[in-house]
């Protein structure tokens, strides 16, 4: 594959699966139309980087589809001024687009194979890249304006909505009923509660299973 290879192929992403599916922010059209994706999957798989399925990374992680990330950048509206915690920075691909859109990104990962990998795609940004438990959050740069959870979870931990500031949002894919559907959450005082706007496929993440029911 050739650079012209993957800049056709990702002019190809914006139109037949970002503009297709409601991906109208130009902002995140912009960061998706730049950003280099097949960047940040390995080598052997970068000519799958563009494809409408997730891309596997190693540990058991994957990168989501393109339509996926552009639903849930939209519908977060990231402004300039917010502070953002990406939970589940991966291999820091969503980390890069979310550097075009806000001024202060704090990128988080678990896994120390990733971490080394993302670390190596994301050099020479301002992306603060830290590692911990993904179902913690990062309190130490806490309250965030946005958090955007990249990947599907069966419930949103506490922990996460405690770093949001008042009025803050958070994106994510949550697991309904069997479905992944994308959703956004919003904080006011002491409430928070999700709406489902997108059913749509993510990429597992980590550490964010439901309790199992007790059953005598």
């Amino acid at each position: 594959m050739t650079e012209q290879n993957f800049e056709a192929m990702r002019r190809a992403m914006v139109e037949s699966q970002l503009r297709t599916t409601g991906v109208n922010d130009p902002r995140v059209v912009a960061a998706m139309a730049e950003v280099p994706r097949e960047r940040f999957v390995p080598v052997e798989r970068r000519s799958l980087a563009y494809m409408d399925r997730p891309v596997a990374l190693g540990s058991g992680r994957a990168l989501n589809i393109p339509e996926a990330t552009g639903l849930m950048l939209t519908a977060a509206a990231v402004r300039a001024s917010d502070k953002v915690l990406l939970v589940g920075a991966g291999s820091g691909y969503t980390a890069a687009l979310l550097e075009k859109l806000a001024t202060h990104v704090v990128a988080l990962e678990e896994d120390p194979a990733l971490l080394t990998f993302a670390r190596e795609n994301l050099g020479g940004t301002r992306i603060e890249l830290v590692e911990g438990p993904l179902n913690q959050g990062w309190t130490a740069a806490a309250p965030y304006d946005l958090i955007v959870v990249d990947g599907l979870i069966e419930q949103v931990p506490d922990a996460l909505v405690a770093q949001l500031a008042e009025t803050g949002r958070l994106a994510c894919a949550i697991l309904d009923r069997g479905a992944s559907r994308l959703a956004i959450g919003r904080k006011a005082g002491a409430g928070f509660g999700l709406d489902l706007f997108a059913d749509c496929e993510s990429a597992a993440l980590p550490g964010f299973a439901r309790p199992k029911a007790f059953v005598f």
